[in-house]
């Protein structure tokens, strides 16, 4: 078997060339660039914006800050302008019940209008009201209706009076009131005087008082139902004059909306209110009593004003409304109240758009993390999707807590597009858990995190970089900056021939590489602007990393860094604290006795190792049985522990090392602590990919360089894992003088041989191995293992049987 080779510079880091890009700096870049591709996302994105089925609303899935924001605003930028402008909607008074307020459906730009027009016909009817009240005709005519009643009256009571006269009887007219009382001649007669009189006439004066009063108190009775009658003919004046005064105000509104049947019946019952409730009207004395007395109702003139509830007169094409902050009533809409005489009350003049009104007939586009994060806004905006309508009420309303004075606005039919933004998990968190989520939204645009590093992406991925340049004012990027910013991509992607689409994190790097060719007074940004803006990134974030180190070397923690020791080795672990990730060594242990095949997991048995870990070794534990007692038993109790580690340990990465510790152990072969070994194996030996390779081989590479470089040190990585390297150029530069090392390895057996300098021994066509090297020893050890056990247990049983006999 061949060892494999250290790896090659030009292994360790695919490097963009400036060349390729074809600009000198992004100042020269196009001026326009389509950005990152994401065919898959976009076409469903594409089909979620055009279709118009109810449903089809889209859920965008991928990590933050990969410009999905950007994506949606890009393509609805493209898609709006080209659809129909949505209607104004305007909500107005109902004669018919005050607590429900119509809807007014107008074509765009119209509501703004109407809404100016009831404010002048307010204005105007003030006006009228005051000049027709006030006029001589009115004046005339009202007095004249009540000089008419009052002269009724008083010819009754003439008429009446004049009766009594003629009988002796005189009518009196009292502060107490209308009395009888008999005459003496011109006056009326005294009560000595009456008593004078002979019993027959008084009893006959008794009797006429008696008959008049009857006449006088149905006469009294009557006046009422005249007053009545005359409160009808002022009314009817008030009425006709009110109608002389408003009606032409009214035809003239209704020339110009003939073509709105809704608004010429809205003001057909504004007219009619205005001439049913003249009275009320003539001794309204204007708008200066404040809104809390209009919203009380006792300023009526206020319900003929309209509530411009959305207003597209303005808007180009389809509305597109991103709404950052989701809560129930910034989503639904709400109804404001005002205190007035300690009670909250409210009016259809503030009832306020939320953004699904705003949105209607457009796109809403929606963080979903944000929108489950406030109280029942999830529950809200579901139920306005699935009934199709927007119904403007408070959670009071809803779960029967608000005790104020409300009312109820008409539903709004609801037609839009409802696009949320959020990370994969939340998507299939609701798909698994909501029943009514997939009904919803439909489909779903899955952002890949990283795309293919070929050339045409990279034209695109400089491209994007020009733009931001641009949008942000920073120095132009030269071509060779450009390119270490796309190795910086590839790095992020954990991937040499892919780029993250994490643009976010680019365009800051591209600020922080701004800022340190600013200070170095540079006009262009090169280079080593973006290294130094790299390299202080991960001193910034260093702290950890420097500390474990430190320790390392004071001797705290034990790892060797030189020499050669038996079921010991260095594996390699990536720390992630606040997305800055690190690698740094752990030494791994193993050791052997006689037993009956368990290789026990220590961090398992600490309940520190999680389930990817214990699978590693289970796997290990497999590899070695199938291998080397496949046809005896296998007698081995072996012990793994991750020394001196504290805290979990997850992931199957250390697999490889693990292994070579225990075949270390058996083989009782030293292992070169200078080398640190990263990777995973199956049952047959193979070693797999692992990941985070980058960050564990620079962990290593850091932890050697601290202590000093010596030419021996480097890391083992699997094979498949070349792919993904994308190192710093420090440490490509230290493998490129023969300073530090890298071997990739496909099996456990070439793992083996350069950790121990020992032959791993491959069986020939017999399937003999050759001795002295590591498969032999193994082999051999397992052997007298499974000899000692088979022995022991016979010495055991015959010793047990004989003192059975002995019974």
């Amino acid at each position: 078997m061949t060892v494999p080779a250290p790896l090659s510079p030009d292994q360790l880091s695919r490097r963009c060339d400036p060349a390729q890009l074809g600009f000198a700096t992004t100042a020269d870049a196009p001026a326009a660039s389509s950005g990152i591709t994401q065919e898959r996302a976009l076409a469903a994105l594409q089909f979620a914006i055009e279709t118009r089925a109810p449903g089809f609303n889209v859920f965008l899935l991928g990590e933050p800050g990969c410009g999905r924001h950007r994506l949606v605003a890009r393509l609805l930028d493209e898609q709006a302008p080209r659809q129909a402008v949505p209607p104004d909607l305007c909500y107005v008074y109902n004669f018919a019940d005050s607590n429900r307020p119509r809807l007014l459906i107008l074509p765009s730009g119209r509501g703004a209008r109407l809404k100016a027009d009831m404010q002048h016909f307010v204005a105007e009817l003030a006006k009228a009201i005051a000049a027709a009240f006030e006029s001589d005709t009115f004046r005339g005519q009202a007095e004249a209706l009540q000089e008419e009643y009052k002269e009724r009256e008083d010819q009754a009571l003439r008429q009446l009076g004049q009766t009594a006269s003629e009988n002796g009887i005189a009518l009196l007219r009292t502060p107490q009131g209308f009395m009888f009382a008999p005459l003496k001649g011109e006056e009326t007669m005294g009560p000595e005087d009456f008593e004078a009189l002979p019993d027959a006439e008084k009893e006959r004066l008794n009797k006429l008082i008696e008959a008049y009063g009857d006449q006088l108190r149905e006469l009294l009775h009557q006046f009422p139902r005249w007053r009545r009658e005359l409160q009808a003919r002022l009314l009817a004046l008030s009425r006709e004059t009110m109608t002389l005064a408003v009606g032409h105000l009214i035809e003239e509104l209704k020339a110009h909306y003939a073509d709105l049947a809704n608004v010429v019946a809205f003001l057909d019952e504004v007219m009619r209110d205005v001439v049913d409730s003249a009275e009320e009207l003539r001794e309204t004395k204007g708008e200066a009593e404040g809104p809390a007395s209009a919203i009380a109702g006792n300023l009526p003139l206020s319900r003929y004003q309209v509530n411009l509830f959305i207003d597209h007169g303005a808007t180009q094409g389809a509305p597109v409304i991103f709404e950052d902050q989701p809560s129930f009533q910034n989503l639904i809409g709400r109804v404001d109240h005002i205190a007035h005489m300690g009670t909250l009350i409210t009016h259809f003049t503030m009832i306020r758009a939320g953004a699904l009104a705003r949105a209607n007939g457009g796109y809403l586009v929606l963080d979903v993390e944000k929108v489950l994060g406030q109280p029942y806004a999830w529950e809200g905006l579901k139920r306005a999707l699935r009934a199709r309508e927007l119904r403007i009420e408070s959670l009071g309303q809803i779960f029967g807590l608000l005790s104020t004075l409300t009312i109820e606005p008409e539903p709004i039919p609801l037609d839009l597009k409802v696009i949320l933004i959020g990370e994969r998990h939340l998507y299939y968190l609701l798909k698994e858990y909501d029943p009514e989520f997939e009904q919803l939204f439909k489909v779903a645009a899955d952002f890949d995190d990283a795309v293919p590093r070929d050339a045409p992406t990279i034209a695109r991925y400089a491209g994007f970089i020009a733009d931001e340049v641009r949008a942000k004012a920073l120095r132009p990027f030269d071509a060779a900056a450009v390119a270490r910013v796309i190795d910086h991509a590839a790095r992020l992607a954990d991937d040499a021939a892919r780029l993250t689409t994490a643009t976010r994190l680019i365009a800051d790097l591209l600020v922080e590489a701004d800022y340190h060719a600013a200070r170095a007074q540079h006009t262009v940004v090169g280079a080593a602007d973006v290294e130094a803006a790299l390299a202080a990134r991960r001193t910034r974030s260093e702290r950890l990393q420097r500390l474990g180190i430190d320790e390392i070397h004071r001797g705290v923690r034990l790892i060797d860094l030189a020499g050669s020791q038996v079921g010991q080795i260095n594996g390699l672990v990536v720390f992630d604290l606040g997305g800055e990730r690190f690698g740094q060594p752990v030494r791994i242990s193993a050791t052997i006795r006689l037993g009956e095949g368990e290789v026990i997991d220590i961090e398992r048995e600490a309940e520190l190792g999680g389930p990817i870990h214990s699978k590693g070794v289970m796997i290990l534990a497999s590899f070695l049985a199938a291998r080397y007692a496949r046809l005896q038993p296998f007698s081995l109790t072996a012990s793994l522990v991750f020394e001196q580690s504290y805290g979990p340990v997850e992931g199957d990465s250390a697999s490889l090392a693990e292994l070579a510790a225990l075949l270390s152990a058996l083989a009782n072969a030293p292992i070169r602590q200078a080398i640190a070994v990263t990777g995973s194996v199956n049952q047959f030996g193979q070693v797999q990919a692992i990941g985070g390779v980058n960050e564990k081989v620079e962990g290593f590479f850091d932890t050697c360089q601290a202590a000093g470089l010596t030419g021996e040190q480097g890391v083992i990585i699997p094979q498949a894992n070349l792919a993904h390297l994308m190192l710093r150029p420090d440490v490509v530069e230290a493998c490129a003088a023969g300073r530090f090392h890298l071997w990739a390895v496909s099996t456990v057996d070439q793992a083996i041989e350069l950790l121990t300098g020992v032959p791993a021994g491959l069986p020939d066509e017999q399937g003999n191995i050759p001795p002295d090297t590591i498969n032999y020893l193994v082999a051999v050890q397992l052997a007298e293992m499974a000899t000692l056990r088979q022995a022991f247990a016979e010495a055991h049983g015959g010793g047990h049987k004989k003192q059975q006999k002995k019974h």
